[in-house]
């Protein structure tokens, strides 16, 4: 099977080079990036990067504005390089999402090792996560973002949406919603659904459009693709 795709964000060549060939080796597919701004461009037109290998200091946009940026789109799990190791960095860091932190100067067989822990460890977390059109769902937080912008959503709201997504495709009866998400001791009417449906919609944006109605049935949850 095919490793994963890694993004590496480093000014000095020397150093993504390095990082570049002991990746590559451990069988990853490695992509470099020369600064902040660039770092941007490369992922904003390449979701499939599954990490991100991020230097702290670098000139112009550095690592710190670089990952705000990058979580605006993404929770994409991320590596910090940095030069020194002090309590007040790594806190600003692990606030801003950070997932592993490396001190220069390092062992490149360490810096895999990482990253393969890493990964491991977002890959467990992928069944508690939905990330379709645009639409990201954090089960285990409760927390929704669409296009990076995160929503607010009352309990069914969310639970509707979560059962809409993970029947991706399939006509659902209003009777059908109703067991499933009011559970079977629910004694309203499907009246409530339309309800919650227009105020999911209303909160999605346009990708409210992606819940579709079925006349004299129910209701269909199809993202553009």
């Amino acid at each position: 099977m095919d490793k994963s795709k890694i993004l590496v964000v480093d000014d000095e060549s020397r150093m993504r080079k390095l990082v570049n060939d002991f990746l590559s080796r451990a069988g990853y597919t490695v992509l470099e990036a020369g600064d902040g701004m660039q770092a941007l461009e490369v992922y904003a037109s390449d979701k499939s990067i599954a990490l991100i290998i991020l230097d702290v200091m670098m000139p112009g946009l550095n690592g710190w504005d670089t990952l705000e940026s990058i979580r605006e789109m993404s929770s994409v799990p991320v590596i910090m390089l940095t030069a020194r190791s002090e309590e007040q960095d790594e806190l600003r860091g692990f606030k801003l999402g950070v997932d592993e932190y490396i001190t220069k100067p390092f062992s490149p067989r360490i810096l895999v090792a990482r990253v393969d822990a890493v990964l491991r460890r977002s890959a467990s977390t992928q069944s508690e996560q939905h990330d379709i059109g645009g639409i990201v769902i954090d089960k285990s937080a409760h927390r929704v973002t669409v296009d990076g912008r995160e929503i607010d959503l009352s309990f069914k709201e969310f639970e509707l949406l979560v059962y809409f997504v993970e029947n991706q495709g399939i006509a659902l009866s209003r009777e059908t919603i109703l067991n499933n998400v009011w559970n079977y001791n629910y004694f309203g009417d499907s009246r409530t659904i339309d309800t919650h449906v227009k105020k999911l919609r209303s909160k999605l944006g346009e990708k409210g459009d992606y819940i579709h109605t079925v006349w004299g049935m129910g209701y269909k949850f199809e993202a553009v693709r």
